[in-house]
């Protein structure tokens, strides 16, 4: 993935500081401009700042005090610093309800607008595995789908699908447009039940560089099987999530 090119703040973007004996040390001056734009949206999730050294050369200050104030809104979660990418605003979490509909509707509701980007889109022949994972014989088409999901141009999950032969005319087209669950309700789909188990594991490093984390950095895993009114399987996914922006929420009632 092309990562966001950085940002340059110049001078003016912090306006004039006040520099005079007795006032607010610099780096809160700074610390509070930078937040003031993170809270109005001049800075937006995923934005990348300039090194610290530029931007203390730019706005004629030392590293130490821009170091400072950058390190005050990465404790206030607001930015973070990520090794082999810099400084970045930071994307809200968002809290999954543990509930049969797909990240792509959650998202829309949370008012966090989804982005898509394909990485495979395949027809084959299941294996056994994906055989009994579909209640399907060995051989039949199965539609493997691999996918990307960001908020913006920060990356949220990885998303692995298997469906059965009836849904191998979806499109990689669609996928970018809509949601897999939207995708197959368009095609009468009426979702009933799923088995659904939450884990964690290390990332990869393909999946470290898809996400834009650490290889090694823990994730979120999700594994659903999805049936429909009938009882057919409709689908088998396999996801994994970045846990510093995601989580799962689920009601517990006592019996």
């Amino acid at each position: 993935m092309a990562r966001e090119p950085e940002t340059e703040l110049p001078a003016e973007f912090f306006g004039p500081l006040d520099r005079s004996p007795g006032a607010v040390p610099l780096y809160v001056q700074i610390a509070r401009r930078l937040e003031a734009a993170i809270s109005s949206g001049q800075l937006i999730a995923g934005t990348r700042l300039e090194n610290e050294v530029a931007m203390a050369k730019r706005i004629g200050l030392s590293r130490p005090t821009v170091r400072q104030a950058i390190q005050d809104l990465v404790d206030k979660g607001l930015l973070v610093r990520r090794r082999g990418i810099g400084t970045q605003v930071i994307q809200r979490p968002v809290a999954r309800p543990v509930d049969l509909t797909s990240l792509y509707e959650d998202l829309e509701k949370s008012g966090n607008p989804p982005k898509t980007v394909v990485l495979s889109h395949r027809v084959e022949a299941a294996d056994a595995d994906n055989a009994e994972r579909l209640g399907v014989p060995i051989g039949s088409p199965s539609l493997h789908l691999r996918r990307l999901r960001l908020i913006g141009s920060t990356p949220l999950a990885i998303l692995h699908n298997v469906l059965p032969a009836r849904f191998t005319d979806i499109t990689a087209e669609e996928l970018v447009n809509s949601g897999l669950y939207e995708t197959l309700r368009a095609r009468g789909v009426v979702f009933s039940v799923a088995q659904q188990r939450i884990g964690a594991k290390a990332a990869d490093a393909e999946e470290g560089e898809l996400l834009e984390i650490e290889t090694g950095a823990p994730l979120l895993t999700m594994h659903r099987t999805a049936h429909d009114h009938s009882g057919g399987i409709v689908e088998w996914g396999d996801h994994c999530y970045r846990p510093d922006l995601y989580s799962f929420e689920t009601t517990l009632v006592s019996r």
